[in-house]
């Protein structure tokens, strides 16, 4: 597999990255929905602490991976403390689809060395 520094450099996600853009890939959720949502499609084995999960989600956001939305009142249990509600960007769907193809590239490399055992 030939290795493309520039491209991979755009895409290549750490895990708790993969997991937050595949959370916000059914739509917009706010923090505490991400946290849960990763570790029930990781099937416990992603646990995130608020702050691994804040800071991720700041890094995404400066990368234009994500983007913050507003929440309606309605949908905020705690009137007057705004709730920081997240969605994929247009550039973290694309990422996210990228680095997901190049990962099921992985998988076929190592099916193919280990004899279809993948």
């Amino acid at each position: 597999m030939k290795s493309n520094k520039k491209s991979n450099s755009l895409y290549s996600l750490s895990e708790q990255a993969f997991f937050i853009l595949l959370s916000l890939s059914s739509g917009q959720k706010h923090g505490y929905a991400i946290l849960k949502d990763v570790e029930d499609f990781s099937e416990g084995a992603l646990l995130l602490s608020t702050s691994t999960l804040y800071g991720a989600l700041g890094r995404l956001q400066e990368q234009g991976l994500i983007v913050r939305v507003a929440v309606g009142q309605a949908e905020n249990p705690k009137p007057g403390l705004p709730r920081k509600c997240y969605d994929l960007s247009e550039t973290g769907r694309r990422v996210l689809r990228m680095e997901t193809q190049r990962m099921q590239a992985i998988v076929r490399l190592a099916g193919q060395r280990l004899g279809g055992e993948v």
